[in-house]
């Protein structure tokens, strides 16, 4: 697992006190995993959320989405509700690509920024019915944040930002991993949302 930190040219802890975690902003459970991730930072875990664009096949405008029912959108629903996360199903599922690109360089170049800019683009999708496959829509959300249109143009020039967004994407990919949500927690490949009662007997270096 060691070819992760050669992939994302990045210093990172040791292993054991990690916690990688690989996200897609539209990916429901995903959204709802955010229980885990406070579980593993309260532990005393690292966390690291890195981008991971679970359906490349939607088309750039995105596309409709039929009802969700089912004992899936079930439990999605019950997560949401103990996380105390608004859950408003959007009419239509959008390419997060350029959402994802530009969240990983907000944690690349404004780390102190990038829970609120994940957690507020998240809310975009699930709670608030905007169009995360809508640059104008993305672009204001980060500028929200005091995030300037200067340093936007700037991540995207010589396709910066697309390159760290598959270089995350690859280092994924060395481990496996082929959806989301994923961690590598303990350098164990947990994919998917497990129980909260997994993530609440990890230790770091232990």
């Amino acid at each position: 697992m060691s070819n992760i930190n050669t992939a994302l040219d990045d210093k990172k802890p040791t292993y054991d006190s990690i916690a990688w975690h690989w996200y897609d902003l539209t990916c429901p459970f995903c959204y709802v995993s955010n229980s885990r991730n406070k579980i593993l930072k309260e532990n005393g875990f690292n966390l690291i959320a890195l981008p991971f664009q679970a359906h490349p096949e939607v088309p750039a405008d995105g596309m409709h989405m039929g009802q969700r029912t089912g004992p899936m959108y079930e439990l999605l629903e019950k997560e949401a509700r103990e996380s105390n996360l608004p859950l408003n199903w959007p009419a239509r599922l959008p390419n997060s690509r350029y959402a994802l690109a530009l969240a990983e360089q907000v944690r690349r170049n404004k780390p102190h920024l990038f829970a609120d800019v994940k957690d507020r683009l998240y809310a975009a999708h699930f709670a608030l019915n905007e169009d995360l496959g809508s640059k104008a829509v993305v672009n204001n959300i980060l500028i929200s944040f005091g995030i300037t249109e200067t340093e936007i143009n700037q991540w995207l020039q010589n396709d910066t930002a697309f390159d760290d967004l598959r270089n995350a994407e690859y280092s994924a990919q060395l481990v496996g991993l082929q959806g989301t949500p994923a961690w590598i927690l303990k350098n164990q490949v947990v994919p998917g949302l497990q129980s909260r009662a997994y993530f609440q007997q990890l230790q770091p270096n232990q």
